[in-house]
C-alpha cells in the first residue's frame, strides 16, 4: 500500500501532473494512486523525488499482530 495520493493532494499536485513528469500515462499512476498497482522501488523513489518528500513518507507500513499463545505445562 502507497500513500501517493495522499501525498498529492497534500502538495495540491494532480495525477496528470504526475504522469506529465514520470513520462507514464495517467492510466498507469492512477493505477498506482488507487493502489491496484504498487510502483517499483527505483520509480517510488522518482515519484518521491518529484513530490519532495523521503520516499518512506509514500509507504504504509503495516504492523503485524503478534500472536502470542504461551502454553504452560
Amino acid at each position: 500500500m502507497n500513500r501517493i495520493k495522499e501525498v498529492l493532494k497534500e502538495k495540491h499536485l494532480t495525477q496528470t501532473w504526475l504522469a506529465t513528469e514520470l513520462g507514464k500515462s495517467y492510466n498507469m499512476v492512477n493505477s498506482y494512486v488507487q493502489n491496484r498497482r504498487q510502483p517499483s522501488i527505483e520509480m517510488l523513489y522518482e515519484i518521491a523525488e518529484l513530490l519532495r518528500t523521503d520516499p518512506r513518507e509514500l509507504l504504509v507500513i503495516k504492523k503485524k499482530k503478534l500472536n502470542v499463545n504461551k502454553h504452560t505445562s
